[in-house]
């Protein structure tokens, strides 16, 4: 994956000496990462690049693109959101991810964050249990042109193993416990970031390595996050 460093211009992004003049929603990605992305902590290049070029006005409702870039979430329908930018970005940097990575993607959304990985790693397999949305992210992302991202609907708590193994696994669902199946379909050394419900009823946002016979999990911080959904 080849991208370029980034610098904040006001109006303008600058890439190596060129200026690009920025309409009003580039503006407001820049703006967005940032105030939001970096000055928060995100340095991961690639996760700031991905961020820069997604557009994420085009993964939320009509009636929401003007709120697209603010800080937090935002509904998409069918009682689910699209993730606050930082989230997102947090996530994404969380499973040190490379460009040849295969990557599982579990709570496809409107397809934004699949669309961030999209733009960093070899592959993408996304899974959403809600067929509406599913459908909808399927054809917004093959509009928008991201051939290296594949969406099915199904339960995600299953995974998807004959895509199997994956480099690294997403969760953008709160679930009670780490899925098994979803640990038998990562690579030895693969990494998986996903939103735990503990005992006191608090989601942690947890990383997980697998390392041989070894799971190795660390609780980041509390989030919210609309539950792991499961087919009856």
């Amino acid at each position: 994956m080849i991208y370029k460093s980034l610098f904040v211009c006001g109006l303008t992004i600058c890439f190596a000496g060129a200026v690009i003049t920025q309409d009003d929603q580039d503006f407001k990605r820049e703006q967005m990462v940032k105030t939001q992305l970096q000055d928060r902590g995100i340095k991961d290049p690639l996760t700031l690049y991905a961020m820069l070029n997604v557009p994420r006005h085009k993964f939320v409702p009509k009636n929401l693109v003007e709120h697209a870039y603010r800080d937090g979430a935002l509904p998409i329908g069918s009682n689910q959101t699209i993730s606050q930018p930082y989230i997102v970005a947090y996530m994404t940097e969380t499973l040190k991810l490379k460009s040849t990575d295969r990557v599982l993607e579990i709570g496809t959304g409107s397809g934004y964050q699949a669309a961030v990985l999209g733009k960093i790693v070899d592959s993408v397999f996304t899974i959403e249990i809600i067929q509406d949305l599913a459908m909808s992210a399927k054809s917004r992302l093959e509009n928008l042109g991201y051939d290296n991202i594949t969406v099915k609907c199904g339960d995600g708590y299953h995974g998807w193993p004959e895509k199997a193994p994956f480099d690294a696994i997403m969760v953008t669902a709160g679930a009670d416990s780490i899925p098994q199946p979803l640990l038998d379909q990562l690579k030895n050394g693969g990494r998986m970031v996903i939103p735990v419900g503990s005992n006191d009823n608090i989601t942690y946002l947890v990383s997980v390595l697998k390392k041989k016979d070894r799971v190795i999990t660390k609780n980041l911080f509390p989030v919210r996050f609309v539950p792991f959904t499961r087919k009856q």
